[in-house]
């Protein structure tokens, strides 16, 4: 698969404005991305921009801290659906997975998962944050709620995916019925390629239209 098969094209900075939502749309249908990924308030607009299109509207809950209530995490979620969202993302509660809280992080996520329905809900685990014990339990955890993915990062922490962390996910994940997303600090061709051969399926990033051009200009070139 090319690159851009992979890629939810990122704009979730706090200073997004409607110009900015409008252009994240026109490139992710130029280059026939996977999806875009919005927060909440702009999903109406990114919805009604990519009617007639392939590419998917994902958005985010409980974001960037995941430390909202389950039932405020599952109205956002129920909310943005509602709004034409094909895909929710939430934000795993830290706290509680470090508190051994097992049965609290499974409600969470369950809230979500059932709000969102039948899109489905990526479980980000905020790595950089995390024990090895406690991204796998993570994954686990996610899975008993029924998440479809695990996702690395916010992007908004002190640290992004790296390609140890992937690996760890997709060979815990797997098994259990999850795919990886791979997002936080991803600007390079050299790194999205090597998420995808640590075991992510899916790629954030705010640079995913020049990075499938780039792709794309790659794979002309070897054909030539």
């Amino acid at each position: 698969m090319a690159l851009r098969e992979h890629i939810e094209h990122t704009l979730l900075k706090p200073e997004a404005q409607v110009r900015d939502i409008e252009q994240l749309c026109a490139e992710a249908e130029e280059h026939h991305l996977l999806g875009v990924c919005v927060n909440p308030c702009y999903v109406s607009l990114a919805a009604r921009l990519l009617t007639g299109t392939d590419v998917k509207v994902v958005t985010v809950v409980g974001f960037p801290l995941g430390q909202d209530e389950s039932f405020v995490k599952g109205l956002a979620a129920r909310r943005a659906v509602e709004n034409g969202a094909d895909e929710v993302d939430m934000v795993l509660n830290v706290g509680a997975l470090k508190d051994r809280n097992d049965a609290y992080v499974v409600e969470d996520i369950r809230e979500v998962v059932m709000a969102a329905s039948p899109a489905g809900v990526k479980v980000i685990l905020e790595t950089c944050l995390l024990t090895e014990e406690e991204k796998v339990r993570a994954c686990r955890l996610a899975a008993k709620a029924g998440a479809k993915f695990v996702k690395t990062s916010t992007g908004f922490s002190k640290g992004g995916a790296t390609v140890e962390d992937v690996a760890l996910m997709a060979k815990e994940a797997g098994p259990l019925g999850l795919q990886v997303k791979a997002s936080g600090g991803i600007r390079t061709l050299e790194a999205a390629r090597a998420m995808l051969a640590a075991g992510a399926v899916r790629i954030g990033c705010s640079a995913g239209a020049a990075l499938a051009a780039e792709d794309e200009a790659g794979a002309k070139a070897g054909r030539a």
